[in-house]
């Protein structure tokens, strides 16, 4: 049997623009044989899937899956909502879920993961491009989790059990029944889809944050022409208005602008029985920091035209 080279394994990567290890793979299984394995590839789908990974993944749907006191929450993107919608497209969000679910979420490990059935994550996704014939990603995981307690979760724009645009967890860390806890984190969790806080308290945000919002600040106090000492204070005073805009316990809650955040989930607690502590949440928004490509409709028709009037 021919021996497999690493210069063989470069040369149909060039020629496939798959995987390293699913070339090596093919070229065992054809013996070494390049043109074969070439054709090979293309029969799995898997040179066409690499070929699309330059084309920008925007759409897909958020999943969220949760057992017992710890819950997930991952972004996989397709190309146009439409594959959204496929229930093949579907499964697989909720089966990378799962997968999340059993303790890996960082995004190159959840993808060297076992996958239901066989295979790993990224040979699921893989092998759905080539079914579908649209580029596919495993953007990010994250998870949460208390020692007692719950983890609620609310989906926004739901297509189907655990998937939507909008994925939201709450961590609520308290010995009050899980029912009661269950109400108010998912309130706290649809708060958090509608208002996007920067930060769990003020003390928790990005110190960047505070210091962009601190030059905005300073730069219109200074056109105000007022002397320095008085420039500082207003400075102060107008980063205690941004801390209580943007950190999620001093937001006015959604649900009840007459009250905080903090002060929903403390009565929550008094009804309950039992204090309640807000101890993190996530918030996953599809597609949000994706530079999407904007297509020009008349400069494409004009050059499917070549260019004549």
């Amino acid at each position: 049997m021919t021996a497999i080279t690493a210069g063989m394994v470069k040369e149909l990567r060039e020629k496939t623009d798959a995987g390293m290890m699913d070339c090596k793979a093919a070229l065992n299984e054809t013996g070494g044989d390049m043109e074969a394995a070439v054709d090979l590839l293309r029969k799995k789908g898997l040179a066409k899937a690499a070929k699309k990974a330059g084309r920008v993944a925007a759409e897909g749907l958020v999943g969220v899956a949760a057992s017992g006191t710890k819950a997930v929450v991952v972004e996989l993107n397709s190309e146009t909502d439409f594959v959204a919608r496929n229930e093949h497209f579907q499964a697989l969000v909720r089966n990378v879920a799962g997968v999340a679910l059993g303790g890996v979420t960082e995004v190159e490990a959840l993808k060297a993961a076992g996958y239901p059935g066989g295979g790993t994550v990224q040979d699921a996704i893989a092998n759905l491009v080539a079914t579908i014939g649209e580029n596919m990603s495993l953007r990010r995981a994250a998870s949460l989790s208390v020692n007692a307690g719950v983890v609620a979760s609310y989906l926004h724009n739901a297509v189907g059990d655990g998937l939507g645009k909008i994925g939201v967890l709450v961590a609520l860390e308290s010995t009050a029944g899980s029912d009661a806890l269950m109400a108010i984190g998912r309130q706290v969790a649809m708060h958090i889809a509608a208002t996007n806080p920067a930060a769990l308290d003020s003390a928790s945000i990005d110190p960047a944050l505070i210091a962009r919002e601190r030059g905005v600040l300073t730069e219109k106090a200074k056109a105000s022409g007022k002397p320095d000492n008085v420039i500082e204070k207003i400075v102060d005073s107008g980063l205690k208005t941004y801390f209580k805009e943007v950190s999620l316990v001093d937001q006015p809650f959604v649900h009840d602008p007459a009250k905080t955040v903090l002060q929903a989930v403390n009565e929550a607690g008094k009804a309950a029985g039992a204090a309640i502590a807000l101890k993190g949440f996530v918030r996953f928004a599809l597609g949000e920091g994706i530079e999407k490509e904007t297509a020009d409709f008349a400069a494409e028709v004009a050059a499917a035209a070549g260019g004549n009037g």
